[in-house]
């Protein structure tokens, strides 16, 4: 789990990491040039013409050494160095000096002539790195815009200039394809509203100290495989169905039994021992033929969700999948949540109930997961102005109602009621099809259903969902990868993690 730091907590491990290895600026500098470069080397071809635009600061001294690295291994290389009214650090300065004389620099200072980078195929952005606290003006504005002319493949040193790191950005921002940060992910990488400026990302490890970073308290952080692996249990050889938990699996209605069974087969290749499915009558052949390994359960109605069995003893419920939102199925629904006081996996049209019925949302056992995808989120939960104003939203949300809240997306956000919020790692743009977040449901439902404690299933479950996805786009491609795919690839993605090995 890496944890995701403010710029002044990087700062601080920055200052940390040279006072205590001992190591001198110069040479963490040194180190943070070569970590860009070795990543630079293995996408891009020396036969390209790199510009290296640098500021006064750190962040343009890291552009400096990485010009003299490229240089050393035979790129053309070009530098322009802003200095604006901003004073050169030491470190800056002791790299300017090593690259005199052996490239070629130019210094801006006034009105840059907007076809100032028109030859070069590659631009690295070393403006200004992370620590601003106000948009960028002045000169440094009017370089960044000549910067987002150019056709050039545009690769940002830590951060895109003029992108905040921890608030809402606003100004001239550096529209970068690609962006090399150092360590850990920003946080501001993570939102939608920041894509066009950041790219794609990509991290780095420049060996700042792990024992003070430990020390550190945050409240994000961003899920890697290792994390998730330390949370799969190994199957116990002694084992029986009875020993991975009875699910139930409350979905479906007339016209949107495809919900069901998605979310159905997502349950049963997710470890489940016991799945059985409450659907209307006349979704009973359709669940026996396409899900033969579950058992039905009938509604009294023959077209929707109106009455919730009798006999509730199951270790865990999803609810949700192509429900509908019939008035019988509202008191159904509330009916469940009395009864059933373990933890419930809600999705889909038992979201949208929740939300046309708010006074039902204190009936939610605590501990419970919720899956909203952003709209569904802002109905439960009301409009935010910014993705950064978003992520506070979600975590109150999940502290007022004492469960897990999964807003679905691109680096789904997993808000926990101790006020954590972890952004999963996995998945991809292919997998905004319908169905994707049926299986979702399926699989958290299994999850829970095996013991796993309501943040564990979160985690887990959202990244073995994602990785399904990714496995899925490798094989049939994104734009015609489908929700049934995810369903296929969740053997494969339980392998990956080494699911069933001790």
């Amino acid at each position: 789990m890496l944890k995701i730091l403010s710029s002044r907590q990087f700062k601080e491990l920055d200052q940390f990491t040279i006072e205590n290895e001992p190591i001198a600026p110069i040479d963490l500098m040194e180190r943070a040039c070569r970590a860009f470069v070795d990543w630079y080397v293995l996408h891009f071809r020396a036969d390209k013409k790199v510009g290296v635009v640098c500021g006064p600061g750190n962040n343009g001294g890291d552009g400096l050494g990485i010009a003299r690295m490229l240089k050393e291994l035979g790129y053309s290389v070009n530098v322009w160095i802003v200095k604006g009214d901003l004073t050169e650090t030491e470190s800056h300065k002791m790299n300017l000096e090593r690259i005199q004389g052996k490239i070629n620099i130019v210094e801006i200072s006034t009105n840059p002539d907007p076809g100032l980078f028109g030859n070069c195929n590659i631009l690295i952005d070393a403006l200004l790195g992370s620590g601003l606290s106000r948009p960028v003006g002045g000169i440094f504005a009017q370089v960044i815009s000549c910067m987002n002319q150019t056709g050039a493949i545009r690769i940002a040193v830590d951060i895109p200039t003029g992108l905040f790191a921890d608030s809402r950005s606003s100004g001239e921002i550096v529209i970068a394809h690609q962006t090399v940060t150092f360590q850990l992910p920003k946080l501001a990488f993570l939102f939608p509203e920041n894509n066009r400026w950041v790219g794609k990302w990509h991290l780095v490890d420049i060996g700042l100290s792990k024992g003070f970073l430990k020390s550190i308290p945050v409240s994000n952080y961003f899920v890697t495989d290792k994390s998730v692996k330390k949370i799969i249990k190994p199957r116990n050889q002694f084992s029986h169905k009875g020993t991975y938990g009875h699910a139930l699996l409350i979905a479906g209605s007339y016209g949107k039994m495809g919900a069901c069974v998605l979310a159905a087969m997502g349950a049963m290749r997710s470890g489940l021992g016991l799945l059985s499915v409450h659907i209307p009558a006349s979704g009973y052949a359709i669940i026996q033929t396409s899900v033969p390994e579950a058992m039905a359960s009938v509604d009294t109605s023959e077209s929707y969700f109106s009455s919730a069995p009798e006999n509730l003893n199951y270790t865990s419920i999803g609810i949700g999948p192509g429900l509908g939102t019939n008035s019988e199925t509202v008191v159904a629904l509330a009916k469940v949540l009395k009864k059933f006081r373990k933890p419930i996996v809600i999705d889909a049209d038992a979201l949208n109930i929740l939300s046309l019925h708010p006074e039902l949302q204190q009936l939610i056992p605590e501990g419970s997961i919720l899956t909203p995808h952003p709209k569904e989120f802002e109905r439960l939960a009301g409009c935010w102005e910014n993705d950064f104003a978003r992520l506070e939203l979600l975590r109150s949300f999940s502290i007022k109602l004492k469960s897990v809240i999964v807003l679905k997306g691109a680096y789904t956000s997993i808000a926990c009621p101790d006020g954590n919020v972890y952004f999963n790692s996995t998945g991809n743009p292919g997998m905004a099809k319908g169905g994707s977040g049926d299986v979702l449901t399926g699989i958290l439902t299994a999850i829970i259903s095996q013991g796993y404690p309501s943040k564990e299933t979160a985690l887990l479950g959202v990244y073995l969902h994602g990785l399904a996805g990714d496995l899925a786009a490798n094989e049939f491609g994104m734009d015609s990868m489908i929700a049934t795919d995810l369903v296929k690839m969740i053997p494969k993605s339980f392998k990956k993690l080494h699911a069933y090995w001790a």
